[in-house]
């Protein structure tokens, strides 16, 4: 697992995603005006991660399952990929929570 750190050409241009090591995106973040925000974004997901209280579970309208993880202040810091199960949510959070603390960082600020 690795944490992307990106910037593209919108008004907000930064933005960070968690992904597996297959490359499939699990978290992604909204966007940033500044780098430094998105860092502190990647950090605040790598510190609360490991804590259930942490994990909000969703379910779409369409039936798909996702959630969010959220600071200590309650703010939303990052938003799941969607899945088709409870189970494959649930093997998400499981990834997360053994891998984001300790993975490394990659920017991609082309």
């Amino acid at each position: 697992m690795k944490a992307l750190l990106k910037k593209s050409s919108a008004a907000e241009p930064f933005s960070f995603s968690f992904v597996n090591d297959e490359g499939k995106m699990l978290l992604k973040s909204e966007n940033y005006k500044a780098k430094d925000s998105a860092s502190k974004g990647i950090n605040s997901v790598k510190k609360n991660c490991q804590e259930d209280k942490r994990y909000v579970l969703k379910e779409s309208s369409n039936g798909m399952y996702f959630f969010n993880v959220k600071s200590a202040n309650g703010q939303v810091v990052a938003t799941s990929a969607m899945y088709p199960s409870v189970e494959d949510r649930a093997s998400a959070i499981n990834h997360i929570k053994s891998n984001a603390p300790e993975c490394a960082i990659e920017e991609q600020l082309g």
